[in-house]
């Protein structure tokens, strides 16, 4: 079997990647996804889009990838073209729904297999801790829709997305800035409110 090792350098710089994290396209994320990239193309930026299901990643470890890790290299190919992606790119947008208070496990895995150890690529470890390598991404905006209130992750929850995966996770790869947009009571949510929503995405400054 050949492994390939995860190169170094930057080819080509875009503006913006989306990490889309859904499997059903008639949903409110995809709808959200779609005025991202209509936002994006009326001002005339550049992006690439990772549909994470459309692609079918596996999300999880085999033991021969989880013995890659340490040397940089994988046996995934798309795990290669996702990390190439985030070392080529301004500004990421993620879009996920909230599931059990957390992101999903597809999105998680996302994180946990792509994310390679090692100068130039993700991030390092060192005797202080986490040194993030993609200090080049100097935004992350994450739109979520959930079924509870946003105020119950907010202040009864723990604040999970905003406090471990934003202000944690993604600022150990190196992303100091990070946005948390929800949009919560989303099964008890009226048309005129999603609409709402959406339009304020048309008109967001990404």
């Amino acid at each position: 079997m050949h492994f390939k090792s995860i190169p170094f350098g930057i080819i080509k710089m875009i503006d913006y990647l989306i990490i889309y994290c859904h499997p059903f396209k008639g949903s409110f994320n995809h709808a959200i996804l779609e005025r991202v990239i209509q936002n994006l193309e009326n001002n005339h930026r550049s992006y690439e889009v990772i549909d994470l299901y459309q692609d079918h990643f596996m999300p999880v470890y085999d033991e021969e990838e989880l013995h890659l890790f340490k040397e940089g290299k994988t046996q995934d190919p798309l795990v290669l073209k996702y990390l190439n992606l985030f070392q080529s790119v301004r500004q990421v947008i993620f879009i996920t729904p909230i599931w059990w208070n957390d992101v999903p496990g597809m999105l998680k895995g996302f994180i946990d297999k792509v994310m390679k150890e090692g100068p130039g690529l993700s991030h390092t470890v060192t005797s202080k801790g986490v040194k993030g390598e993609l200090t080049q991404i100097k935004q992350a905006i994450v739109f979520t829709t959930s079924t509870s209130p946003t105020l119950y992750y907010r202040f009864l929850c723990g604040n999970g997305i905003k406090k471990i995966f934003i202000n944690k996770t993604l600022k150990q790869l190196g992303i100091k800035k990070g946005r948390w947009i929800n949009f919560g009571n989303i099964t008890h949510s009226s048309r005129e409110q999603r609409i709402h929503f959406l339009n304020q995405i048309s008109k967001m400054k990404l």
